[in-house]
């Protein structure tokens, strides 16, 4: 062979050393890349863990924010408001009522017949919010509820109206922490929701009543939507801040506000901390930010960010969508983490659709579905361990002798609870695993669809005035 040929397979051959050594190094770097994002996940697993026993700390913290709550104004991260409701609907009240719900950009408006034979005939109409009255005076804003209000009373058919002589009787449910100071009076403590008032019945305590219309043992409401807060009927002598005398009943229903719950036991992660930092509320609504489903889908966006960025996970640049807050909602979240199809097509279709993030990997979109796991997870695990820390305060959370067959009802409201069924498969296990196999047979989690309005009418039938009236004469 020649020194040319020689030169030349020489240099052949470095150049394919070369090509094999580019190879092996990308391989080495993609491989290294990987493993970082690998990390990433496990460290966030191991942050969001929910042992029982961690599980427990957090149900006994909530029992003892309870109490401080009901001692004092102000002595407890929770608000524990008096509801003022006293009377809880007990399945026999007839006549027409009329009800407002109020819990977002739409309210509506029903009028609901009770004591027919199938129990409950309703009619409602759904209205939008202008959006410039979200923003502007009270007085602007229930103008235009009135006036929407007015126009319903005026198509009453025949079958809806009310006796001559008598008044109209409404309840009002107005999803945003308001202090009462009776059952038709009180003082908003903040607004939420894109709501900001300058001047200016809560939707779980109307879950609470509709699901005590229909089954006496119903003893709390738990709603799991965008935001989250749980009521529940507590023994009126058991409220040290009550002043007054106590109701004839011996009950009153308490509106937690549990979404503000903090303790040093709940899993928190940087990247809870960091949505807390970001957020317009700095330090509050805790509990909220880890379970509800306004924040389950960005927990998961700030996760897949940092993979982004610290290990290269979707590709040499980071998807601009993926550092968009709230880019990424909870149903689309839940919609990946059910995916069913063996090469999970809806995990590819979410993340292109939404991050415009495409040429997934089969192994790249299963850590995404691991991560809609663990967050999910962790969420339902701690809404069971709240439900606890209720059931504890109340004395539920064992079987009495005597009591093995007294059931303790918790009506659930929210899309989260009723729409994602991982969310509430989970939540069902770590309620059985905390209570135990004898007495989590008396305790029952279900849905209790639209309580909040109907509820509100429930609330106007058993405070209703002509009904004291008939019952006092």
């Amino acid at each position: 062979m020649g020194k040319v040929a020689v030169a030349a397979a020489v240099v052949g051959v470095a150049a394919v050393s070369a090509a094999v050594v580019l190879v092996v190094r990308h391989r080495m770097q993609s491989s290294g890349k990987w493993a970082k994002a690998m990390d990433i996940v496990k460290e966030f697993e191991e942050k969001c863990a929910t042992p029982i026993a961690k599980l427990r700390q957090v149900a006994d913290a909530m029992t003892v924010e309870m109490h401080a709550g009901l001692a004092s104004d102000g002595g407890s991260k929770l608000k524990m408001l008096i509801s003022y409701v006293d009377n809880l609907p007990t399945g026999d009240e007839t006549g027409v009522f009329y009800a407002l719900d109020l819990g977002g950009t739409n309210f509506r408006v029903l009028r609901v017949k009770l004591g027919e034979v199938d129990n409950v005939k309703k009619e409602f109409e759904e209205v939008s919010i202008p959006p410039e009255l979200m923003i502007g005076k009270s007085d602007d804003l229930f103008d235009f509820i009135a006036g929407e209000l007015a126009k319903f009373v005026a198509t009453e058919g025949e079958d809806m109206q009310i006796p001559a002589g008598t008044q109209r009787e409404l309840g009002f449910t107005f999803s945003f922490p308001v202090k009462q100071s009776s059952i038709a009076g009180g003082t908003l403590v903040r607004w939420t929701k894109g709501f900001n008032i300058e001047d200016a019945v809560n939707d779980t305590v109307g879950t609470l009543a509709g699901g005590r219309y229909t089954d006496p043992d119903v003893i709390a409401a738990v709603i799991l939507g965008t935001g989250t807060n749980a009521a529940y009927v507590e023994r009126a002598n058991a409220i040290p801040k009550w002043q007054g005398l106590l109701p004839k009943s011996g009950e009153m229903v308490i509106n937690m506000e549990w979404g503000n719950f903090r303790s040093s036991h709940l899993p928190l992660s940087e990247y809870d901390e960091n949505l807390d930092s970001d957020s317009l509320n700095p330090g509050e609504q805790i509990y909220e930010k880890m379970i509800s489903g306004m924040y389950l889908g960005e927990i998961v966006r700030r996760v897949l960010l940092k993979m982004a960025e610290e290990a290269e996970f979707f590709g040499d640049t980071v998807p601009s969508k993926l550092e968009k807050p709230f880019i990424l909602r909870t149903p689309d979240m839940s919609a990946m983490h059910h995916d069913s199809t063996a090469d999970l097509r809806v995990v590819a279709t979410k993340l292109k659709d939404i991050l415009e993030i495409s040429n997934t990997s089969l192994k790249m979109r299963k850590v995404v579905v691991e991560l809609c796991d663990i967050v999910a997870t962790r969420g339902a695990r701690l809404s069971a361990a709240g439900i606890l820390g209720i059931l504890k305060k109340i004395g539920r959370d064992t079987v009495k002798e005597g009591e093995e067959n007294h059931k303790s009802v918790i009506a659930m409201d929210g899309g989260l609870f009723e729409h994602y069924t991982k969310f509430r498969n989970a939540m069902q296990t770590a309620m059985d695993e905390l209570l135990g196999e004898e007495a989590s047979r008396n305790i029952i989690i279900k849905l209790s669809n639209d309580g909040s309005g109907l509820g509100a009418a429930l609330l106007a039938a058993s405070h209703s005035q002509y009904r004291e009236y008939a019952e006092s004469t």
